[in-house]
């Protein structure tokens, strides 16, 4: 299976992403902030098949997380997810870089759908 890295600064919102996306035999790594989540990416070589990433978080926000990731790590498929139109709105201009954003709130069948969608679409 895959290995995914998911970073959000919501405890509850974090633990219940990677209840759903373990459903699927996937090996889950956490970050609470984008900061945490470009050290262990970094610390792994890159080594991750998915990084599932909120866009507003304090420290490093998810945009700037994607922008690093994308330059050091291009191989590595992006997913962002967040509950604010403004931040969507920011994202789009990430097309080139990231697969999705996938809007808040969802349910466990739509983030596990947005998953395997992005990890369909590296295979292809």
């Amino acid at each position: 299976m895959s290995k995914i890295l998911i970073a959000d600064d919501e405890d509850s919102m974090r633990q219940l992403v990677a209840r759903a996306i373990a459903m699927d035999g996937h090996e889950i790594v956490t970050a609470q902030d984008g900061a945490e989540a470009l050290e262990i990416l970094t610390r792994a070589g890159g080594q991750f098949d998915l990084l599932l990433t909120d866009i507003q978080m304090p420290v490093m926000d998810g945009i700037a997380l994607a922008l690093s990731v994308a330059r050091d790590f291009p191989d590595l498929t992006i997913l962002l997810m967040t509950g604010f139109a403004d931040q969507r709105e920011r994202a789009s201009n990430l097309n080139a870089l990231v697969h999705d954003v996938v809007t808040k709130p969802f349910s466990v069948a739509d983030i596990r759908t947005a998953v395997a969608d992005a990890l369909a679409a590296k295979k292809g």
